[in-house]
Formats: structure tokens, C-alpha cells, sequence
């Protein structure tokens, strides 16, 4: 189960999509309020909830994966670098000089993403360590 309160691009997006649900809601409640009983007022507060949350994992999720937090926006750019000398590479005839370039910059790409991810790494374990430390297990295996 994701938990959408720990990131808080996600928190932001869940209140502001909240209060405008609860807003149209409000809205419907004045108009008809003598025929809408407590109970199904609630079932409207909670499915509101539970649509909003599963609409907001669903947005972002083709966005961010979980499992390449590393992958930022230094690494985007050099992967867009590299696939700019590779087009112009492969445009020009395979032209040496072309080549030498996209080799160049496929290796920039990879030393980038490599040492972006072993940071990343690293700040893990330190983590994990300093949740051992402190005996927070649950910490630790969320990480």
C-alpha cells in the first residue's frame, strides 16, 4: 500500500484535489439536502477519498517508479545528450568523427547515472544503519 503523505508533491496534489471535491459536494448538499440521509452523505465522503488518492497514484505514476529514486534530472539530460549524438551519428552517414562523439557521450551518460546511483546507495544505508541504531525497525525495512 502506498502511502501518499510521505511524499509531499502527492500531499500537496491530495489536499488541493480534496477540498475541490468536498467543494462540488457542498454544492450538491445545498440544493438537495432534504433528500440525502447521513449515511449516504458518508459513502460520498468516502469514496471521494478513495477516488482521489487511486487518482493521484495513477497520475504520477508513469512519472516516478519507485525503484530508480536516483534517476534525476542530471541523468535525464545526459541520456538526452547521448540520444542526440546518437540520431546525429546515425544521420550523417556514420561518419567517424559522429561516432567518436556518441561514444563519448554514452560514456559520460553511464558515469553520471553510475555515480548518481551509488550516492544513492550510499544515503540508503546510512539510513538503514542509523534506523538499526536507533532500534527503529519499521524505518528500516521501509527503506
Amino acid at each position: 500500500m502506498v502511502n501518499i503523505f510521505q511524499n509531499p508533491k502527492w500531499k500537496q496534489e491530495y489536499a488541493i484535489e480534496i477540498n475541490h471535491k468536498f467543494e462540488i459536494l457542498e454544492n450538491l448538499d445545498d440544493e438537495d439536502s432534504i433528500d440525502n440521509n447521513t449515511n449516504e452523505k458518508w459513502e460520498n465522503i468516502k469514496t471521494i477519498i478513495k477516488k482521489t488518492k487511486q487518482q493521484i497514484i495513477e497520475k504520477d505514476e508513469g512519472t516516478e517508479k519507485f525503484k530508480n529514486k536516483y534517476y534525476d534530472e542530471e541523468c535525464k539530460f545526459a541520456t538526452e545528450e547521448m540520444k542526440k549524438a546518437r540520431e546525429k551519428w546515425l544521420i550523417k552517414a556514420r561518419r567517424e568523427k559522429e561516432e567518436q562523439e556518441f561514444h563519448h557521450k554514452r560514456k559520460e551518460a553511464h558515469k553520471i547515472i553510475r555515480n548518481t546511483k551509488k550516492a544513492h546507495m550510499k544515503d540508503v544505508i546510512e539510513s538503514i544503519q542509523e534506523a538499526q541504531k536507533h532500534n527503529n525497525t519499521r524505518k528500516m525495512y521501509q527503506t
